[in-house]
């Protein structure tokens, strides 16, 4: 694949998934790379006019009122990075990481930090050598950007702290030597240009809303698979019920269960059976759709973000002009994550609520906990249990994070966004909920197969064919756990959503 060329605006979520998680290479556009110098040279002349700029001239935060000298310069960076490097927690995913990298690099390429094109080609050349640095999770107010994480990436940059490098965890200056990179060593504004954004917070978001984005869809076929394991009335997704109240994500929804279930013998129409379903069934397009607005909701805040400033000051080449403003301030993404996670949330609800009709036998007519021989054999009673403990842990997850805030560096940042806590947030509710949804799969599955009278539809067909080719029908009990994480892994590796949409097209 072609290198992803960065210059600040056009990055897409698409882009950032290429990098972080198939390793595409990242080069600077020739423009970027001339706004870089331009901007490079207004933070050289400011240092040599001695002009008092925050964080170029000055300290930071409380500090920002003691000037340094310009002999001064270059240690008042490496302190800044050396002291701001606070994160505590497991390291940051791989993936992650790359992200983090593409979207700090991204930031800087469009030429109002102050960073020199140098410093900006050494966070480039360990992305594309792999040199990834140990980001702690945790320590980020997400409002003066993601300083303690993103210090953590820098001190690799300096030789210092730690890298993964071909699978192995190293001193960053034996990463970065075994990589061929030699680090840097940084010089006024750099620092804190480097660490003065929300990109780890973002790189979170980003690679969270993707994969949410199709569980969503694997939550329609989810339930278009219990509909049809428990004989479900389709007259509620008529497209004329939905366009009366037109959400974008209600009407795909429906559609997207009629499409599911075209040409089902096991699907059934209004006072055949019943004359309406509970409201797991009925309502899926209203449930699901509402879920799936609030994440398109969050990928368009996170379009924005990739491609904005988010660094303090910021240096604007053309009127040889340094403003101190609060772009690094993670508000506008922290409610985002927030409500993405609540959105997430809900899924696993729902999902969980449709397994339950599965396996109680006064709700589903078909054998107790979905096995022949019960007594003798639980079947998926647990099953049940492992997924009302998810969705209820995901209940305590989904409080927002955006409603605390701590002051910091004396109150001299009195409000924070928490952004980072509710981007990771959201990812572990999207965890639960992937194993939730897969525990639903695995029941509806089951189901159909108690009850194997009629043709399932085309587009669950799929489905259940590429869940049956990796667990088998449970006909006496087993270990369960496996079959689960089996299941678990075609929700994640999109390998079920893929048959699913080539069976009936993009959901």
């Amino acid at each position: 694949m072609e290198p992803i060329r960065i210059d600040g605006n056009h990055l897409t979520v698409e882009n950032v998934l290429q990098v972080a998680r198939e390793q595409v290479q990242v080069t600077l556009t020739e423009q970027a790379a001339a706004q870089v110098r331009r901007s490079r040279e207004v933070v050289d002349a400011f240092v040599d006019e001695g002009k008092v700029v925050y964080g170029i001239t000055t300290g930071f935060g409380k500090f920002s009122d003691v000037v340094i000298s310009k002999d001064e310069a270059r240690e008042l960076q490496k302190n800044l990075i050396m002291s701001h490097a606070c994160g505590v927690g497991d390291p940051l995913s791989e993936e992650t990481v790359r992200a983090v990298m593409l979207l700090r690099a991204n930031a800087l390429s469009k030429g109002f930090s102050g960073v020199r094109l140098e410093t900006i080609q050494v966070l480039l050349d360990m992305l594309n050598r792999g040199v990834h640095p140990v980001i702690p999770e945790k320590g980020s107010l997400g409002a003066s950007g993601d300083l303690a994480p993103l210090s953590h990436m820098v001190l690799v940059m300096m030789g210092e702290g730690e890298a993964f490098y071909q699978g192995k965890r190293l001193a960053g200056s034996e990463a970065m030597k075994a990589a061929g990179i030699r680090p840097i060593e940084l010089t006024s504004k750099e620092g804190l240009g480097l660490i003065n954004g929300t990109q780890v917070m973002t790189a979170v978001g980003v690679l969270c809303v993707a994969d949410a984005l199709s569980l969503v869809k694997l939550v329609d076929v989810a339930g278009a698979l219990t509909l049809e394991a428990l004989r479900g009335i389709t007259d509620a997704f008529d497209s004329r019920v939905h366009q009366l109240r037109p959400h974008a994500g209600q009407m795909r929804s429906a559609a997207n269960i009629l499409r599911l279930t075209t040409d089902s013998r096991r699907t059934t129409r209004q006072g055949e059976l019943r004359v309406q379903d509970a409201y797991t069934l009925r309502c899926i397009p209203q449930i699901h759709g509402a879920s799936w607005d609030a994440l398109v909701h969050v990928k368009e805040k996170l379009d924005i973000e990739i491609n904005a400033v988010t660094d303090n000051p910021l240096i604007f080449a053309d009127e040889r002009d340094a403003i101190s403003g609060g772009n690094f301030h993670g508000q506008p993404v922290a409610l985002a994550f927030d409500y993405m996670g609540i959105a997430l949330a809900e899924i696993a609800n729902v999902s969980e609520r449709r397994i339950e009709r599965l396996v109680n036998p006064q709700l589903s007519g078909l054998p107790a906990f979905l096995t022949k021989k019960g007594g003798l054999h639980s079947g998926f009673m647990i099953a049940q249990y492992a997924a009302a403990a998810l969705v209820s842990e995901n209940k305590v997850l989904a409080h927002p994070a955006s409603v605390d805030s701590i002051p910091s560096s004396a109150n001299q940042e009195d409000h924070v966004s928490m952004g980072t806590i509710g981007a990771r947030k959201a990812r572990s509710i999207l965890t639960n909920a992937q194993q939730v949804v897969a525990v639903e799969l695995m029941a509806a599955c089951q189901a159909v197969d108690l009850d194997p009278t009629g043709e399932l539809g085309k587009g669950t067909e799929a489905a259940y064919s590429v869940l049956r080719r990796q667990v088998s029908m449970l006909e006496e009990d087993r270990i369960l756990y496996l079959d689960m994480e089996q299941c678990a892994e075609l929700v994640r590796n999109g390998s079920l959503l893929q048959a699913v949409e080539t069976a009936v097209g993009q959901l």
